[in-house]
């Protein structure tokens, strides 16, 4: 790691807990070139996955994230670690680049969150970060797609690794904000995505006896 990665890094960070849109400073970055170099190019290759516009219509995959870390913010004071919580937001998807595939005439990224959770690790640990922390944000990396899965009742869900390896109310706030972090959303959209979290969190907790994280306020 050489200092000016480190300062890089240090002032997407400052902006992902600091700013009401931190998607302005990222992008200014991306125009300045500064994301072009490994291990910053794993964010900026996000601007060429095409996404699905049925669920996408925002376009590309740094458009989505974008999106995503901005609606972040709405949320980052519920969570447990507000740092380990931005860096979940801003890396969540690159596990899409090299999942992203043309299939059946649309686009998908199947296994793109445990594919992004190994590539989270790789850009944490180039930054001298605890290993403490660069599991904490791959684990959140991981399981994000977990509440669409178990509401869903898809087999791809794992109730027992995520309790395991992270928290309930993180992988709640990080699905919440990835899923209204996109285009076209109307009010009747919204309350739908925060109805599914609210049963995500139901059925993980009384499946498993434990209290469930008082997030009413903002669902």
């Amino acid at each position: 790691m050489n200092s000016e990665d480190k300062k890089i890094f240090e002032e997407i960070q400052y902006h992902l807990l600091n700013d009401s849109k931190p998607s302005e400073y990222i992008n200014k970055m991306l125009e300045e070139g500064k994301l072009n170099l490994y291990p910053f190019s794993m964010i900026s290759d996000l601007k060429r996955v095409l996404q699905n516009p049925k669920y996408h219509p925002e376009g590309n995959t740094f458009n989505h994230v974008m999106m995503v870390v901005d609606q972040g913010v709405n949320y980052r004071h519920y969570s447990e670690d507000e740092r380990v919580y931005m860096w979940s937001l801003l890396l969540h998807d690159i596990g899409k680049t090299p999942t992203t595939k043309l299939r059946k005439g649309r686009w998908t990224s199947y296994d793109h969150d445990r594919v992004g959770s190994d590539m989270a690790k790789e850009f944490l640990r180039n930054f001298n970060e605890s290993e403490e922390f660069v599991q904490k944000v791959s684990a959140l990396v991981k399981y994000h797609m977990n509440p669409l899965f178990i509401v869903k009742k898809l087999p791809f869900s794992d109730i027992e690794g995520l309790l395991k390896d992270t928290s309930l109310k993180e992988v709640a706030l990080v699905s919440l904000s990835d899923r209204l972090g996109r285009g076209g959303l109307d009010k009747e959209k919204i309350d739908e995505t925060k109805k599914s979290i609210k049963e995500f969190i139901h059925i993980v907790s009384a499946n498993n006896n434990i209290d469930e994280p008082q997030l009413s306020k903002m669902l």
